[in-house]
């Protein structure tokens, strides 16, 4: 920078600032400051030319005053005439005023743009920095369009100074990151990376900031950068005698060489995978283990600045170990150096440390390290003075938790809850909710854990997770009679939660005859428990309970003559709640009228759920946001997944939400009475997230009937589904004939997945959408319901499909995506893997009844046949499979030949019911097959046997 004379000293300006300074009162500094203003103004507007220093001096004050707070609209025009200037003050001011004021909308853009290429084209490198800056601070789109060409050109030419270099490559970043789609490296690209050989450590450093942002957006154009970052690293880092390293001495930070450097390094490293070259991998794991090993090294320095340079570099390095996750030892290595750091005395490092070994936890080759610091991480969990540190810790025991150390796991969040902050205890229910059910080999146990931890934090335990409880007691019929026992004890405290209340009036309604052999516990004392909590309840837990009693009465018909008087009492049929109040008559009614046998039909015990994702874990998940929960798999399935159920009784409105629905036991326990048609509706307030039948109610849809090809539609959805396009990718819709779920759709960009389940002529469709890019997807939508716009780097949304079944169709729905990635607009068609056999209620048949209705289908219209050779090896269990995953059900001993195969089924629409049989005789010998269908109507057997002849 050329030195500044001492006649630019700006005295005027000197003495405007002095008499800012020297004012009493606000006013006073208002007084003076529009004092000035108009003398500016009046100097600007007269006759008399006024020279580069007074120009320079002015627009200083006006600068000046508008950092003081206050509003500048003139002066703009004298600092782009400052830009013209040959004096280096003169220019900087007229830059740093256009950086500071000028709006990148303004009508002097162009100017300003006309004075920026006269810089850069002074070869002035003075002025090419000040134009470079001021290109950078506006970063304006208009200056991307007029300079991204400019820009590189300079950055890579042979005569550029180096510290136009430097400025040129974090110019060309600004620009990128704020217009992507005009900055194109193109045949810039192998020069842009061989900047990391320059001989100029400022140059490197700035070019590995520009080649990271461009790399984790284009990592195939510029993966030659890898080799070539860990030359550079090797050269800092292990320090070899070279004539680049001698200029290390410049960049040695308290001891450290090239800290920042060092780090950027290995963060452009972490958007590759591990080098598949051998020599660059060797020489790139020798650098790591230096860096390892200089973190065991005492410190060269006691001052703070030597300590953070070199945990900077070292848990830089850390990351790419992790994410590289293929160097056992280095694993291993980075997690005892952890450890270390667990009881280290700065808060940050304790932090960092358990943020990390969080990570580690999720690899199999570091899980059993991390294990050893279990009772270091407790010990955090307990003492820490910091929430977020102790917050950390129980993330970690988290992600350690196995089958080998669950219950002790278990056991300590449980007791830290009792004193645990209350922005983390949330959190901590759900957790401890997940760990006791993916750990539990005895159920009594979980069940044991989960009501102690509706005890212990009840205002803190969501719908979820008693929801869950419930779940699990219906489904497993070893565990129902303890629950039972248990929760009645627990009902027994004089200070109940509320939440122990819903899951003692689920649990005893279902099961309490399973404790009633016992005096202490018998019905009537069993009622009289649920009903002292009644008074103290809210309007949604009283519903729950009138269904607990509707449902005593036929478990223990001695409690009816009690029960009726409940509810024939004024406070229920005459409640203000209309809910409380129709349930009250309702039951009263059903209590009066009904037989034994309907009374127990109707009230008759829950069947087990299906199983389903868990609420609980797509809860935290997005309590934590995307990523945040590690997952691994285990046993087939993901680390951490649970299964959520669902029963299948009523419809209810859908929505579309960013985790999966979750199924509400309090709305699956009420009776309603209409028409005098028993009905189960197990609803009992509406919700947006309720989930009566696995899926959800389908609204009528009006109009004209649809056309073939279109009769499949989203019921809830605005518009209808989408027609046929060129440019379709089915490439994985045959796969999901005969299954539900998987990945429809995968490129380097995005990954859709898919969860699908259907019941008669409704279905519901989960759709998984993982960007699995670093950067942002924009404007994201769909042909069906609005998803978020904004689809983070390493994130999912998902978006539910509710789906009815008019009549049979042929073609499948279509599902266009569109959204932008750096800027370019991509478009995807898929279509969606809905096909009519997904309609399918399997129907047991006898011998005779099946080979009767086989010659009742005899019209040559209703049968349709396929010959052809076996795509596939004839595995006995394979076939099996894919006949139960069409739908229908497998009839055994039927055919009189064993080796042939006979289903039946009924395809289920909203117009009406297809009959349909199925036989499939493999010829092993041959490697062929005959398949043959038969149904009600010609076009569903044609189908059907198109579809399954394809998945063999």
């Amino acid at each position: 920078m050329p030195a500044v004379s001492k006649g630019d000293g700006m005295r005027g300006l000197a003495v405007f600032i002095s008499d800012i300074r020297n004012c009493k009162s606000k006013e006073a500094e208002i007084k003076r400051i529009n004092k000035e203003l108009a003398n500016i103004r009046s100097k600007f507007k007269g006759d008399k030319a006024l020279d580069g220093y007074s120009k320079k001096k002015y627009v200083c004050k006006l600068l000046f005053i508008f950092l003081l707070g206050h509003d500048i609209d003139f002066g703009h025009m004298e600092a782009v005439n400052l830009l013209s200037s040959n004096k280096y003050t003169e220019k900087q001011i007229g830059y740093l005023f256009i950086s500071v004021l000028v709006n990148s909308n303004s009508e002097l853009i162009r100017l300003i743009n006309n004075a920026i290429k006269n810089d850069l084209s002074s070869r002035n490198p003075t002025f090419m920095c000040l134009a470079l800056h001021c290109i950078a601070n506006v970063g304006s789109r208009e200056m991307a369009e007029a300079f991204a060409g400019e820009i590189p050109r300079i950055l890579v030419a042979g005569d550029t100074m180096d510290s136009v270099k430097q400025s040129a490559a974090l110019c060309l970043l600004r620009l990128y990151k704020a217009s992507p789609d005009l900055v194109l490296m193109g045949e810039w690209t192998s020069r842009v990376v061989h900047l990391l050989n320059d001989q100029h450590m400022g140059v490197v450093t700035a070019a590995i900031s520009l080649i990271t942002c461009l790399s984790s957006k284009n990592p195939d154009e510029f993966k030659t950068c890898v080799s070539l970052a860990v030359s550079r690293l090797s050269r800092v880092c292990v320090r070899i005698v070279s004539s680049a390293s001698t200029d290390l001495q410049d960049y040695t930070y308290y001891f450290v060489p090239a800290p920042w450097l060092s780090c950027k390094l290995l963060r452009l490293l972490q958007c590759y995978p591990p080098p598949e070259d051998g020599a660059v991998k060797g020489r790139l794991v020798e650098c790591l283990e230096t860096i390892l090993n200089k973190a065991q090294e005492p410190p060269k320095s006691k001052k703070v600045q030597h300590s953070n340079a070199k945990n900077a570099i070292l848990f830089e390095a850390i990351s790419l170990i992790i994410h590289y996750d293929s160097e056992p030892n280095l694993l291993v290595r980075a997690c005892n150096q952890l450890g270390q750091f667990l009881q280290h005395r700065e808060t940050n490092l304790r932090y960092l440390a358990l943020e990390s070994m969080c990570t580690l936890a999720s690899s199999e080759f570091s899980h059993e390290a991390v294990k050893t610091h279990i009772e270091t991480v407790i010990n955090a969990l307990k003492t820490e003075r910091d929430v977020s540190v102790r917050q950390r810790a129980a993330d970690l025991l988290y992600a350690m938790c196995d089958r080998s150390n669950a219950k002790q796991i278990v056991a300590e969040m449980l007791s830290y809850l009792e004193t645990a902050d209350y922005s983390i205890r949330e959190e901590m229910v759900l957790k401890v909710a997940i760990l006791a059910e993916k750990y539990a080999v005895d159920y009594s146990w979980y069940v044991d854990t989960i009501l102690n931890l509706i005890r212990i934090a009840g205002d803190y335990v969501s719908e979820e997770v008693w929801y869950r409880v419930i779940q699990i007691v219906i489904n497993r019929d070893d565990v129902q009679g303890y629950a039972a026992k248990t929760v009645f004890e627990a009902l027994q405290a004089p200070a109940c939660h509320e939440n122990m209340v819903k899951v003692g009036g689920y649990i005893l309604g279902e099961f309490g005859n399973l404790i009633a052999g016992d005096p202490r516990s018998s019905p009537l004392v069993q009622f009289n428990l649920l009903h002292s909590k009644f008074h103290l309840c809210s309007v949604p837990t009283r519903a729950l309970l009138l269904s607990a009693y509707i449902k005593f009465i036929n478990l223990f018909p001695e409690t009816k003559a009690t029960i009726q008087e409940v509810l024939r009492s004024d406070s229920q049929i005459r409640n203000s709640d209309v809910e409380l109040q129709q349930r009250a008559v309702e039951y009263l009614k059903l209590s009066s009228i009904a037989s034994t046998d309907v009374l127990a039909t109707v009230l008759e015990e829950m069947p087990p759920f299906p199983e389903r994702e868990s609420s609980i874990l797509a809860k935290l998940k997005k309590k934590k946001g995307p990523g945040a929960v590690s997952v691994e798999l285990e046993d087939g399935k993901e680390r951490g997944e649970l299964n959520v159920c669902g029963h299948p009784f009523k419809l209810v409105d859908s929505a579309i939400s960013a985790t999966p629905f979750a199924d509400r036991p309090n709305s699956m326990f009420t009776l309603s009475l209409s028409l005098s048609i028993f009905l189960f509706v197990f609803q009992s307030t509406p919700s947006p997230s309720a989930d009566l039948l696995g899926l959800r109610s389908a609204a009528p849809v009006s109009g004209a009937a649809p056309s073939a090809g279109s009769l499949l539609v989203d019921v809830f959805s605005e518009a209808g589904p989408a027609a046929s396009s060129a440019g379709v990718n089915d490439d994985g819709f045959l796969r999901f004939v005969c299954k539900n779920n998987g990945v429809l759709f995968e490129n380097q960009l995005l990954q859709i997945g898919i969860k699908s389940e259907y019941r008669q002529n409704l279905g519901r469709m989960y759709l998984f959408y993982g960007n699995k890019t670093s950067v942002q997807f924009v404007s994201f939508s769909t042909t069906t319901k609005t998803v978020e716009p904004l689809v983070e780097g390493g994130a999912q949304v998902q978006q539910v499909i509710n789906i009815e079944c008019l009549t049979d169709f042929i073609d499948a729905p279509l599902l266009n995506i569109k959204f932008r990635y750096g800027g370019a607009l991509q478009n995807i068609s898929l279509k969606l893997p809905v096909t009519i056999n997904k309609f399918f209620q399997p129907t047991e048949m006898a011998a005779a009844d099946f080979f009767q209705r086989w010659k009742q289908l005899s019209q040559p219209q209703q049968e349709a046949q396929k010959i052809f050779k076996a795509s596939h090896g004839m595995d006995t269990e394979v076939l099996k499979a894919k006949l139960l995953g069409l739908g229908t059900a497998l009839l055994e001993n039927v055919d009189p030949n064993p080796e042939n195969y006979v289903c039946a089924g009924v395809i289920q629409t909203k117009a009406q019911q297809v009959g349909c049989l199925l036989r499939l005789e493999p010829n092993a010998q041959a490697q062929m097959y005959r398949l043959t269908l038969r149904s009600s109507k010609d076009t569903v057997s044609q189908r059907v046997c198109d579809l399954l002849a394809e998945q063999f």
